[in-house]
């Protein structure tokens, strides 16, 4: 099995940062990619940015620029550093990971707050 547990949400004003943590455990191997989702009332879940064994990133249009996706060297930390949040950033983060081609594996979300 493969467990995450993100942390690191709140409540934030506009132009402010946040980072987000999330540990991985139990069968590491399995994923290939590791990122980070978010879900708004109403929307469907998007991917907000990934990074990949080789440590290659990519993040969605609206965050580029803003967020910085990383891990660290073992693989089982992955951080999502916000900056210059926005309101429309308002959201619940999940950690998410990869195996193969598919977004297999998620954390239990954490709130992400921007106020104007």
């Amino acid at each position: 099995q493969v467990h995450l547990v993100e942390s690191g949400g709140g409540l934030v004003q506009a132009g402010g940062s946040l980072r987000l943590s999330c540990t991985v455990s139990g069968r590491i191997y399995l994923i290939n990619d590791m990122g980070w989702h978010r879900q708004t009332p109403g929307k469907q879940r998007e991917l907000v940015a990934g990074v990949t064994l080789g440590n290659n990133t990519y993040y969605a249009a609206s965050v580029k620029g803003r967020f910085t996706i990383s891990r660290d060297n073992a693989g089982n930390t992955v951080y999502l550093q916000m900056s210059n949040l926005k309101p429309e950033d308002t959201a619940v983060y999940y950690c998410s990971g990869k195996e193969f081609n598919t977004w297999t594996y998620w954390g239990q979300g954490t709130q992400v707050a921007v106020s104007s």
